[in-house]
């Protein structure tokens, strides 16, 4: 069972949330169409910088992550707080796509509904690191800093899956060759394919298990057992290009 979220970190990502949602509204060109909204679902500061408290992010001079122009581009973000809720509205409702990058430990209820949201036909891109490498400027008790360990156990294991990782292993930032693109990686983890995922699909490993590829029923899963990826510093744009073959491979059927 997950660990219960404590009411600040609640209140925190609440109101994160909501000032990420109106500045990106703003951002929006007024008369354009919206694309399909791709929901977001992450304690990494992807859609609001470090800052100590809503009034100093809102007049944050520090250039936005790199990500939020890549996602952007292909739909109209919708952050989340939480993934299941009471109401007539449930949170994933609308979406076909999501991100989840270093979640907080979901609820059994959040369990429950992205599991139905992927067998239903959902595309989730999953970014779950075992040992986050990514500075933060908080301190390890604030509530704002990134989830340091992804705790995913109950969701995985209904897919068929195991994040597994080796503590030997040395610190430093490397790149994994993939399929059509390098992957930046430090303490990543790898995946191990216990099974088929539950009711139906199956699961193939690729760039050493560092990612894996699933169908689960009628939906889809890409998972990274890192999230160095989407660390903010990105010269080369190796990062970007990185996360644009995951994105595209989320897109896919095969």
């Amino acid at each position: 069972m997950a660990p219960p979220i404590s009411r600040s970190r609640r209140v925190w990502l609440a109101a994160a949330a909501l000032v990420a949602g109106l500045a990106l509204w703003a951002m929006q060109p007024r008369g354009a169409p919206p694309g399909e909204p791709i929901g977001l679902f992450t304690t990494l500061p992807i859609l609001w910088n470090e800052a100590p408290d809503i009034a100093a992010q809102l007049n944050d001079p520090a250039p936005p992550h790199w990500a939020r122009a890549e996602l952007t581009a292909r739909g109209a973000i919708m952050p989340l707080d939480a993934l299941a809720g009471t109401g007539a509205r449930a949170p994933l409702d609308g979406l076909r796509r999501l991100v989840i990058a270093q979640p907080r430990p979901l609820s059994p209820d959040e369990n429950v509904a992205l599991d139905a949201w992927v067998r239903g036909g959902g595309r989730l891109l999953l970014l779950a690191d075992p040992a986050l490498t990514q500075h933060s400027d908080f301190a390890i008790t604030d509530p704002r800093r990134p989830q340091a360990v992804a705790l995913l156990s109950p969701i995985l294991t209904r897919w068929g899956l195991e994040l597994t990782f080796d503590e030997s292993q040395p610190f430093g930032a490397r790149t994994q060759p993939g399929p059509e693109a390098a992957l930046p990686y430090n303490l990543a983890g790898r995946w191990r394919i216990a099974g088929p995922p539950a009711g139906g699909g199956q699961c193939r490993a690729l760039a050493d298990a560092l990612v894996v590829i699933c169908t689960v029923g009628a939906g889809r899963v890409v998972a990274v057992a890192d999230a160095a990826v989407l660390e903010p510093i990105d010269p080369a744009g190796e990062r970007r290009t990185a996360l644009a073959w995951l994105l595209d491979a989320l897109a896919r059927d095969r």
